[in-house]
């Protein structure tokens, strides 16, 4: 198994699963029982957006639980092969690693089901590395880039944005879903963070309809909410901090979907990677929707340099 050690500039904590996808090149319909292809993979946002960090040559540690079964085993040597630190992913005893189902058709992701149980069985557990010294504490926090996964159970968001071993770290929320980014609205002025959503996403967590990225990072701060990025398929995306106008940023055109289920982790770690090397506002966001656009198109991504 890789290991990375535990210097690093990046955390993400929150989902560690296997990803089941299956795709049908066929519009899918309700009830619909059609042939496509089945991909097994390891996945969950914090796993996604940790994969594509390693992938820019950041060398990031993942703070998250699986179970003590095999696929647990698996899944900690898959993470490891790549590049991702495992040395504080948590094996949780009597339960069983969790898996993410998701259906997707040449218009996108159509619908999943995650099963998180382990992660929230595990609960503040998974934040023992940061309060015990072993990678920081409230005397000594950590001072890099903290992703934390729209995954994780209210009651842990609200403790993670507060942990004071993440005091002076540059908090990154990502939401996972539409569905579930309404546990990240009691978060709205109560944490330095930067969210990380697309337009549903913000919809969500404001109640109203946005009618574009830029207003819904408008919308965002003015709840609140200390720096926002939208983004929003192949329209514009946004982002702005409290006292900023938004800059904005449209995506290459993609011509054939290949592959959706990542593409706003891939996105979120592509706008870190540029900020780490010192890109602009405006450079940093245009390389996340290209980096967005890439991974949709084509299942990979090459990281290229940003001015």
């Amino acid at each position: 198994m890789a290991e990375k050690g535990l210097a690093c500039s990046a955390l993400c904590i929150g989902a560690a699963h296997w990803d089941l996808i299956g795709r049908s090149a066929a519009t899918v319909m309700p009830g619909d029982d059609l042939t496509g292809t089945v991909t097994r993979r390891a996945g969950g946002v914090a796993v996604n957006v940790a994969r594509a960090l390693n992938r820019a040559g950041i060398s990031p540690l993942l703070l998250s639980a699986v179970g003590d079964d095999g696929a647990g085993a698996e899944l900690g040597e898959a993470l490891g092969a790549d590049g991702i630190g495992v040395t504080f992913l948590l094996r949780l005893p009597g339960h069983a690693t969790g898996s993410y189902v998701a259906v997707e058709d040449p218009s996108g992701l159509i619908a999943a089901i995650a099963d998180t149980t382990t992660l929230e069985a595990a609960g503040a557990r998974i934040l023992t590395p940061l309060r015990d010294g072993s990678l920081a504490s409230a005397g000594r926090p950590f001072a890099g880039v903290a992703v934390i996964d729209g995954n994780l159970s209210p009651e842990l968001l609200a403790r993670v944005v507060a942990e004071p071993g993440l005091r002076g770290a540059d908090l990154r929320v990502a939401s996972a879903s539409p569905a579930k980014a309404a546990r990240l609205r009691p978060l709205l002025g109560r944490t330095h963070a930067c969210l990380c959503l697309n337009r549903a996403e913000a919809e969500a967590i404001c109640g109203e309809t946005l009618p574009s990225a830029a207003a819904a990072v408008q919308a965002l701060l003015s709840r609140g909410v200390r720096r926002a990025i939208v983004t929003d398929g192949p329209r514009p995306a946004a982002e702005a901090s409290s006292g900023e106008a938004p800059v904005t940023a449209t995506p290459p055109n993609v011509s054939v979907i290949a592959h959706v289920t990542g593409a706003g982790d891939t996105a979120l770690a592509a706008h870190i990677a540029a900020e780490m090397a010192g890109a602009s506002r405006q450079a940093a966001l245009t390389r996340a929707v290209a980096a967005a656009s890439a991974h949709i198109s084509a299942g990979s991504l090459t990281f290229a340099p940003t001015a």
